[in-house]
């Protein structure tokens, strides 16, 4: 396979993954939607059972959060392990060639 070719590969499989969890954290926040729904109405109702059942609907809420905070985190990591493969495969890149910042000295007095 040619490097284009490879590139091409690579590129599908990240935005195949970055679509998938991106579902997936939709899928989620969705649910959380619900659930804080759930909780505002037996908090609402007053009813004893209603509130006790409260405790397990913000556990819930809770391990969702933690679920997409962990989703948005591999995100993350592989956009940039994406990006350093895209800036490795790019050499000819004009970017590359770029002089690095030079830092500006003040005259002393």
């Amino acid at each position: 396979m040619e490097a284009d070719g490879v590139n091409n590969h690579v590129d599908g499989k990240v935005l195949q993954t970055f679509q998938k969890s991106f579902v997936h954290v939709q899928n989620i926040l969705d649910q959380n939607r619900l659930i804080i729904n759930e909780i505002n109405q037996n908090h609402e109702s007053n009813i004893p059972d209603n509130i006790t059942r409260n405790v397990s609907l913000i556990r819930e809420l809770n391990n969702n959060i933690r679920k997409v905070v962990h989703l948005y985190s591999d995100l993350s990591s592989n956009f940039s392990n994406s990006m350093d493969v895209a800036n490795n495969s790019c050499e000819g890149d004009s970017r590359l060639d770029a002089k690095p910042f030079l830092k500006r000295t003040r005259p002393t007095a």
